[in-house]
């Protein structure tokens, strides 16, 4: 896939993040910041100038679906489409116009199109139920060791870089409802972690938590997705192919060290009485991150065997805690 294919899939992709007209001002610094780093650290096409010309409308929706001829790049552009709307929970009905009107531009294959929604709507369903307050956390099966009252410390950073290393897995996969998976994942240790130290918490606590600490949903997807556009793991098959996975990895810190930095604020804010304002949250996360990205060379092999065992059934166990 070449630089200007990959800049058109970005341009939908942020056209998606854009959709429902309500994205915070903080969100849309997120999203500037991300194309800006996105384009220093891949040597991508002009990725900032990219998401200036969306946000004003100096490239059209119509022309970026024009210029993708391969039908597996209109796939992909798509689904990450789709899981950029769904990043922070159910579709708005603006979000719901734009996604049919990108489907009537781009198309698509009605059965593909299909498959991918209902695989989508089964992870937003699974991620809406991920941290039910009247429902202890429950583990993954052999992936995950959920938290319970009266844990250890160590205890609490086992699970943590469990699920680090889940989420820096299954950022390896190729398959868009992959990424779509992490977020929910962070909710659920993010529950465990609140459970642990005697805390209930329902899922718009968990989000708002996790929004304060400068981890905003949708550019989370965004950032998941461009790295792996632009570094090459996300094919013209749509996602259906592996690509270079050691190459992959190593431009690709970012779930595995998001995910650790998060558990490690979730556990410091809630053994300490939930007294941090936010911009405390966001500096604490920020000392976090840098180390936790260190980390991720560590672990690679591991995060590399693990994803050579994870399929969508899984994943989607995984998510529900099953």
């Amino acid at each position: 896939m070449n630089p200007a294919q990959q800049k058109n899939i970005l341009a939908i992709a942020l056209y998606a993040a854009f959709a429902d007209g309500a994205k915070h001002d903080r969100e849309r610094e997120e999203i500037r910041r991300i194309a800006e780093s996105l384009g220093t650290d891949t040597g991508a096409p002009d990725l900032a100038r990219l998401y200036q010309d969306v946000l004003l409308k100096r490239i059209s929706l119509e022309a970026a679906v024009a210029a993708l001829v391969d039908p597996g790049e209109r796939q992909l552009a798509y689904e990450m489409a789709v899981c950029v709307c769904d990043a922070d929970g159910r579709q708005s009905e603006a979000e719901q116009r734009f996604l049919n009107e990108l489907k009537a531009l781009l198309k698509l294959d009605a059965g593909e199109v299909a498959a991918f929604e209902r695989e989508a709507d089964v992870i937003v369903e699974l991620s809406e139920a991920a941290a039910p307050a009247t429902v202890a956390a429950a583990a993954a099966t052999g992936a995950v060791v959920a938290a319970q009252a009266n844990m250890s410390e160590a205890e609490l950073d086992k699970s943590i870089l469990n699920y680090a290393l889940l989420n820096g897995a299954l950022e390896l996969l190729p398959q868009s409802w992959a990424s779509m998976a992490i977020i929910p994942l962070q909710i659920k240790m993010v529950y465990a972690i609140g459970k642990a130290h005697g805390v209930s918490l329902d899922q718009g606590h968990i989000k708002e938590f996790i929004a304060a600490a400068g981890v905003g949903l949708t550019s989370q997807y965004l950032e998941q997705f461009g790295r792996k556009l632009l570094g090459g793991l996300l094919g013209k098959a749509a996602g259906k192919t592996f690509g270079n996975i050691g190459g992959a990895a190593t431009g690709m810190a970012f779930s595995f060290a998001t995910t650790y930095a998060l558990g490690q604020l979730a556990k410091r804010y809630y053994a300490g009485g939930r007294v941090m304002n936010t911009q405390v949250l966001r500096d604490t996360f920020q000392n976090l991150l840098g180390p936790a990205k260190q980390m991720q060379t560590q672990y690679l092999p591991q995060i590399q065997q693990k994803a050579s065992t994870l399929d969508m059934g899984s994943v989607m166990s995984m998510v529900r805690g099953a």
